[in-house]
């Protein structure tokens, strides 16, 4: 087996693991995958010989990668977006099976992505590096040009703003899915009072039209607020498709066969904390929504 080869075979046991810094790092399936394979490409042109701690390298690598696509994305903006929706993971949602569950409890949902997109590309990297995966400060400190107490107090920044804008959902996958199917029964219905049974106080929507459709790219507060929308939406809810956005439950909404949203909800302590939409159609159909064709 020549040397290339010993070496990618080294480097696949590293991808899955790289995958999920990427896509935590910057929310984008395809982003996430240039950064894996930039990283190989430099272990390819470095080679294995004198490297003492693989993971660790490779960790270090995927994270400046990511760190430099993160900055770049910020000189990039004029403006702030108001809503940037992170790339979802769909799969359908049948209930009761272990695979499902296993899902639930590993996956990062769309709410905690949306806040760190918000995140300064330092704190963001800080964040994802130590608390999701272990990486000590001394060796994040290097990647982000800080001291490690000054990294240190970047994922503490981060970590407070997640904590207070997205946090941990219900652990129960079943009382998940009995909240979002009361709010899409509540939906159907034309329910209003149904409907605030089942939203926070603190509840946020918040929906993604992209280019094509600015008019449904907003940030709505409220439970007031958030069921009347809902309600105003009805005529929606005879195309849902129950889904597993990131893990947790959602919809798919197919109209004519061509997908219209994808709604991803966050319950915390019985009750929808948020709402997160994707409508932008480019995005939409760039996805692959057959089996809720």
């Amino acid at each position: 087996m020549s040397e290339e080869n010993v070496l990618a075979g080294l480097f696949e046991e590293h991808r899955g693991r790289l995958r999920s810094i990427g896509y935590r790092m910057l929310g984008s399936v395809g982003e996430a995958d240039d950064a894996v394979q930039e990283t190989w490409l430099r272990l390819s042109r470095t080679g294995a010989g004198e490297i003492e701690n693989l993971g660790g390298w490779l960790t270090t690598v995927m994270g400046r990668v990511c760190l430099n696509v993160l900055r770049s994305r910020e000189q990039r903006r004029e403006e702030p977006l108001e809503v940037s929706m992170p790339d979802p993971i769909i799969g359908r949602d049948d209930g009761g099976h272990p695979e499902h569950e296993a899902l639930l409890a590993d996956s990062v949902g769309l709410a905690l992505l949306v806040v760190l997109g918000t995140l300064a590309p330092a704190e963001r990297v800080a964040f994802v590096l130590h608390d999701m995966f272990a990486v000590p400060f001394e060796e994040i400190a290097g990647l982000v040009e800080r001291t490690p107490t000054a990294t240190r107090q970047l994922a503490s920044r981060a970590r407070r703003r997640v904590r207070e804008q997205a946090p941990a959902p219900d652990p129960d996958p079943v009382l998940q899915r009995e909240v979002v199917a009361a709010f899409f029964a509540a939906t159907r219905n034309g329910d209003l009072d149904a409907l605030l049974a089942v939203l926070d106080p603190d509840v946020v929507l918040r929906s993604d039209g992209g280019t094509a459709r600015p008019a449904q790219t907003v940030v709505l507060r409220g439970p007031g607020t958030v069921a009347s929308q809902a309600s105003r939406a009805r005529t929606l809810a005879q195309y849902m498709h129950p889904a597993l956005i990131n893990g947790t439950p959602g919809a798919v909404v197919i109209i004519n066969g061509r997908p219209f949203s994808i709604m991803a909800f966050s319950v915390v302590n019985g009750r929808i904390l948020s709402i997160d939409v994707l409508a932008d159609p480019d995005r939409l159909d760039a996805l692959d929504l057959t089996a809720f064709a």
